[in-house]
């Protein structure tokens, strides 16, 4: 079993593995506070026959557990993702998706599920570093890691993974970045007209943040990383690339330059 602590934003946020789901290709447990989030990595040795595109699938699973509760009355099981669920996953989705070296069309799933929550430390962006950690330690191709922080703004002051009741009662600010150690590669906001200078500023205070959250993952890489599995060359027959081009080219560039959507998906 391997942890990795960080502090960021005057928290620690503690990464384990090899104690859970160790049959998964990759499973971190990331813990902040009492916010406990379990993520694991999994994908097919071989591409599916015929298969031409690369099917990554991204579940949240909240659970009554998690928050002292258990399901009762007529219906005892676990309802259907809530919408807080369901754009966590995109939260995690949307970063990762990029990362994957271009040919790599193995099935890969990745299954986030809250162990506990404390109501006061977001599970959300525990469980966007969680995954970004399971697939750096697995055998899955992956060009990461990346590393993921809120930002909110209380009083006139940046603060880094605020409360949920901070982020509710007083911030003006929610700001999710997510980012690798080089560049910012998501960025998802809400705000009460606060100033683009603002945002610069947060932007710039949650890439030094980020770079911490990622460097604690190349550490755990390097004490119980897996070797990466080959990636295929992906190579395109410039024949056919070039006709397409010659028959294709002027229209389609005609075509994006419409402005209005139902005209322009007409044309293309």
């Amino acid at each position: 079993m391997e942890t990795i602590e960080v502090e960021v934003g005057g928290q620690t946020i503690t990464l384990e593995t090899g104690r859970l789901a160790k049959q998964a290709n990759g499973a971190v447990l990331v813990r902040c506070g009492d916010t406990v989030v379990l993520v694991t990595a999994v994908a097919r040795e071989e591409v599916r026959e015929g298969q031409d595109f690369f099917p990554l699938t991204v579940d949240v699973e909240e659970r009554h557990y998690a928050a002292g509760k258990i399901p009762g009355g007529f219906f005892k099981r676990e309802s259907r993702p809530s919408e807080k669920a369901i754009l966590a996953a995109r939260q995690i989705d949307r970063p990762l998706r990029p990362l994957f070296p271009k040919g790599f069309m193995n099935e890969v799933h990745i299954v986030a599920t809250t162990l506990s929550v404390d109501f006061e430390n977001a599970y959300d962006v525990l469980a966007s570093i969680g995954a970004s950690a399971a697939l750096h330690i697995s055998e899955i191709p992956f060009d990461g890691p990346v590393g993921s922080v809120r930002i909110g703004r209380i009083d006139g002051q940046l603060v880094v993974n605020p409360t949920l009741e901070e982020l509710q009662d007083e911030s003006d600010l929610d700001l999710v970045v997510t980012g690798t150690a080089e560049a910012i590669v998501m960025v998802e906001a809400g705000a009460k007209e606060v100033e683009e200078a603002v945002v610069v500023e947060a932007l710039e205070l949650a890439h030094g943040e980020i770079r911490k959250i990622v460097a604690a993952q190349e550490e755990l890489r390097r004490r119980c990383g897996k070797p990466k599995w080959p990636v295929p060359e992906w190579k395109v027959d410039e024949a056919v690339l070039a006709e397409v081009r010659e028959r294709y080219g002027a229209a389609l560039d005609e075509a994006t330059q419409i402005v209005e959507k139902k005209a322009r998906q007409d044309a293309t």
